[in-house]
């Protein structure tokens, strides 16, 4: 019996390691590039995910708030900050306009049918994911406070530290 726990314990273990990694859904860019979310990346470094709408005013301030640090943050720890529209396809020709109006210099990708955020589990926006140098999540969470912001940093860097 104590064999039988100890494997479904290792089982369970590695299950929860798979699912750690980002899903494979394929999303385009606001430019129109394909892009298959399993294959995000920064080069062996930390990245952050940020799902996002235009009409989500959390949302947008939080963006906003990263986007006034987003040059220190990249020159400090080197990492990337990649927004996830949810805008619906009738409403994904506003996406753009947001993003050049801000100046947010994030990699953006659209989710129209909130595919990568269904295959992630994520309820509510704003959410954001800290995922590790390896592609495995490292940090959830959802909602924005001012401030909150200093946290993805601060998680970061830990990361980095290991």
């Amino acid at each position: 019996m104590k064999k039988f726990v100890l494997a479904l314990v290792a089982l369970f273990a590695l299950v929860g390691q798979a699912a750690a990694q980002l899903p494979s859904v394929q999303l385009k860019d606001i430019n129109g590039k394909v892009v298959n979310t399993a294959e995000l990346n920064n080069d062996g470094k930390p990245f952050i995910i940020s799902f996002f709408a235009t009409w989500c005013k959390p949302c947008n301030r939080e963006l906003s708030a990263i986007s006034e640090v987003y040059d220190e943050w990249k020159e400090e720890t080197g990492v990337k900050v990649i927004a996830v529209s949810i805008d619906q396809a009738q409403h994904i020709n506003k996406v753009k306009p947001l993003v050049d109006g801000n100046g947010w210099e994030y990699e953006v990708l659209l989710d129209p049918n909130s595919d990568f955020k269904r295959a992630l589990g994520v309820q509510m926006i704003p959410h954001v994911l800290v995922i590790d140098g390896n592609g495995k999540i490292a940090e959830s969470r959802s909602g924005y406070t001012e401030g909150s912001e200093g946290h993805l940093l601060e998680k970061v860097k830990e990361l980095l530290a290991q």
